[in-house]
């Protein structure tokens, strides 16, 4: 049944029109539902935007009223919280080349052991950033777009650059 719903979302689902054109017909409660049987698990209100990327959705957690942004893409294990909301184009990495023995090409190599990627409550993820494996953002913080996220961002934080380094913190009202 899961090679159905796969394939739904494959062939229908990912090219429907994003969520917020008058044209859309449903898209977002259709992706939702295929959604609902593709990954690990899935709160309520979330929205899975026009092109998004996600393998099979195993080992994908999102929680209430966050999404996935349009044309992303993501692979698990990958844990989204609550209140995230994502940019487009933003690629999430859980997984690398395997680039060590130099006696070896790295084409034969193969890929690194998967690290999950957690990301925690009402993050925001601009437009075209990269996170890269085992990279932890926490509660609060904001991803600049075209930011190359290489290490644990810390809460409240805001970052940006290629790596990404810390520019400010939010600051209460």
């Amino acid at each position: 049944m899961r090679t159905i719903y796969l394939m739904l979302y494959y062939f229908i689902g990912r090219h429907m029109p994003a969520s917020d054109r008058p044209y859309a017909l449903g898209a977002k409660k259709i992706r939702y539902f295929l959604c609902k049987h593709l990954f690990s698990f899935i709160g309520q209100n979330v929205n899975i935007e026009h092109g998004a990327f996600f393998g099979s959705g195993e080992n994908i957690e999102i929680g209430d009223n966050s999404g996935l942004g349009i044309n992303c893409s993501v692979s698990g294990p990958l844990k989204i919280g609550r209140d995230v909301m994502m940019g487009p184009e933003v690629m999430i990495f859980t997984s690398n080349h395997e680039i060590s023995d130099v006696n070896i090409p790295m084409i034969e190599q193969g890929d690194t052991p998967k690290k999950a990627v957690l990301i925690e409550d009402d993050v925001w993820i601009g437009a075209r950033a990269i996170i890269l494996p085992g990279v932890h953002i926490r509660k609060g913080a904001v991803v600049a777009a075209g930011a190359v996220v290489t290490k644990d961002v810390p809460s409240y934080a805001i970052v940006g650059g290629n790596p990404a380094k810390i520019i400010k913190y939010r600051k209460e009202a």
